[in-house]
């Protein structure tokens, strides 16, 4: 199960990175290059996002990513495929990102099956809240998968504890309202916040949305158990290729070795 890969990776360094690519953009080899990167930086998850016409959650650089692979076509045969390739190649666990929408039309049950056929740990669906998620989050404990769930900063103490009583493997803390993307200033309110999560639950807990910078990680390390990089890795792949993308890797990993 992801919670204790997690508390053992923790064993051998304060924080732990995890990274985002969207399946399909800018293209299956492209993300094939990224997670060898990943890999080469110590990187301890990763998500792997299936393209959705309306990613809500989600900021300019990945609602255009979402949509230049749909436009390629991408689908749901090749997104597992792609999966399956990937757990067998590299040594993170792969979760799968995206939209309730897609899992719907596939059917809770069948999705969970190929997920774990694909060599997925678990799954992440920005749009469902807990209480809708029950016959997943089912068919999921079913198949060994770990449903996680996501706290936000608007969330009180009771809807924190009833998140937490939902989730396995660890807890994604969004750290401010608003989509993905844009900086967040990591303050006090962050840390009283993420403070508020501890208290809710055991699991672990991963903190993303605005994550940027080296800085940013050396902030976050004795607060959270995961940080997690999404929109800043994309658009460092975009700007500066492969090459910037490595180089931006291992910069946050000097930070959390």
């Amino acid at each position: 199960m992801l919670e204790s890969y997690i508390k053992k990776q923790l064993q051998a360094r304060p924080l732990l990175l995890m990274t985002h690519a969207v399946v399909g953009y800018p293209s299956l080899a492209d993300n094939w290059r990224m997670l060898a990167c990943m890999q080469d930086a110590g990187v301890a998850l990763v998500e792997l996002q299936l393209p959705f016409s309306e990613p809500i959650a989600d900021g300019p650089t990945f609602v255009k990513a979402n949509q230049a692979a749909l436009r390629r076509g991408l689908h749901w045969d090749e997104y597992f495929d792609f999966m399956t390739k990937a757990a067998a190649e590299f040594n993170f666990p792969l979760l799968f990102m995206g939209y309730y929408n897609s899992v719907f039309c596939m059917g809770d049950a069948t999705f969970c099956t190929r997920l774990r056929a694909a060599g997925g740990r678990g799954y992440i669906i920005a749009d469902l809240p807990p209480e809708q998620a029950v016959v997943l989050d089912g068919h999921a404990r079913s198949q060994g998968l770990d449903p996680v769930h996501l706290m936000t900063p608007t969330n009180s103490p009771d809807r924190l504890a009833e998140i937490a009583g939902n989730a396995a493997g660890f807890i994604y803390c969004v750290a401010r309202k608003g989509v993905t993307g844009t900086k967040t200033t990591l303050d006090q309110s962050i840390i009283d916040y993420i403070g508020r999560c501890r208290q809710a639950t055991n699991l672990p807990l991963a903190l993303g949305f605005g994550i940027k910078t080296p800085e940013d990680i050396r902030m976050l390390r004795g607060h959270v158990d995961i940080a997690i990089i999404g929109t800043a890795c994309l658009e460092i792949w975009e700007q500066e290729g492969e090459s910037g993308f490595r180089k931006f890797l291992q910069s946050l990993w000097q930070v959390v070795k």
